[in-house]
């Protein structure tokens, strides 16, 4: 009986034990949660990202490609339409991230904050905005200007007042225009941080290496070209000079950089009418997230190219090589030489591109 009563006992200590660990993981838990999600502790946060545009051409690959990322934690869908069908569908694959989905809240008096909106950015650490109108044969990006630049700015405002911390990155097109509106609306509000803003030239980048790869008879994932400049046309720059190995004659050379420069056409073209460049978009636009989110946790040596506030050249904006770290954009690095091919290309892109840059200070401070 006293044998009984031992082994009882025993079973009882260990049920309680288990019991007070239980209860330890939960406060643990709870504490997390309740700290935020900064990604500037020691140890690896929870991620938050929002995708603003998100039952678009490009907004709902983008999302299907974050949903699958072991960085993101949350994931925030928000468009005018559509986006609680968008997230219910997501939600249905086997991933650690959780989904929102966030639509315009309806007008109230008096007027307040978009309640949708506020649901999405809060707590975000990475906003993506591949929010607009896409370009239709014939459309140049200066086209889409009007429409695209009230868009970014109405959610840039949303951003400014319920995310300031987040890393911003601007799809929407034009973005040599775009990326300068954002920047004026975050200095109204008092809250613009230049290592958080970037212009996503990624798909620039991807195409690059696409291209070269082709033509030299190599895996593309094994190229890295830099691409400089901006994100329209004659401003997009590759550097294929600084390409190590690669030969190219000088037909080669002007073919794959006109190509790099006006893909977006390509693409457009052969749609017929039916879109712009949306599947390679998602993908650039998720590589250049992910890699954001890698370097807000403290992982070292992320570099990619970015259109960012620079004092590389005479123009504002200028996308080139960046260093990312814990706080976004932590140095701007230089590209290089310029061969005198690529030389002249910058010589005749310049103008152009601190025009579409002026033009879009102006739209936001008129």
């Amino acid at each position: 009986s006293s044998c009984h009563i031992n082994i009882s006992f025993f079973i009882t200590l260990l049920h309680y034990h288990k019991m007070l660990a239980t209860s330890a993981i939960r406060v643990v838990r709870t504490a997390a949660k309740s700290a935020g999600r900064s990604f500037h502790a020691s140890t690896a946060s929870s991620a938050k990202v929002a995708v603003l545009g998100a039952t678009g051409g490009i907004g709902q690959p983008l999302s299907l490609l974050c949903k699958l990322s072991p960085e993101i934690d949350e994931l925030a869908c928000y468009d005018i339409m559509g986006t609680p069908g968008v997230a219910a569908d997501l939600s249905h694959i086997p991933t650690k991230t959780s989904m929102i989905g966030a639509l315009p809240s309806q007008g109230v008096w008096p007027p307040r904050s978009n309640e949708g909106l506020r649901e999405a950015l809060t707590g975000c650490d990475v906003v993506v905005i591949p929010a607009g109108v896409p370009r239709k044969p014939g459309m140049t990006r200066d086209d889409l200007f009007l429409t695209n630049a009230s868009i970014v700015k109405t959610l840039v405002e949303g951003c400014a007042e319920f995310c300031p911390d987040a890393v911003l990155a601007i799809i929407s097109n034009p973005v040599n225009s775009t990326v300068p509106i954002a920047a004026e609306v975050l200095k109204k509000a008092g809250v613009y941080n230049p290592a958080k803003l970037c212009g996503v030239t990624t798909l620039d980048v991807c195409r690059a290496n696409t291209f070269v790869g082709a033509s030299q008879g190599w895996d593309p994932k094994d190229v890295d070209v830099t691409v400089i400049g901006g994100h329209a046309g004659i401003t997009i720059l590759p550097l294929f000079s600084q390409v190590a190995g690669a030969n190219f004659s000088d037909e080669e050379l002007e073919a794959l950089t006109v190509r790099t420069q006006f893909g977006g056409d390509e693409v457009v073209q052969a749609k017929a009418g039916a879109g712009s460049a949306t599947l390679s978009m998602a993908y650039a636009g998720f590589l250049f997230t992910e890699k954001v989110l890698m370097a807000l946790r403290g992982e070292e040596g992320i570099v990619q190219c970015a259109y960012v506030e620079s004092s590389l050249t005479d123009a504002p904006f200028f996308a080139s090589p960046c260093r990312f770290g814990k706080n976004g954009v932590e140095e701007v690095l230089g590209f290089g030489e310029l061969s005198p091919y690529e030389k002249a290309w910058f010589d005749k892109m310049m103008p152009d591109l601190q025009k579409q840059i002026q033009k879009g200070v102006d739209f936001a401070n008129k």
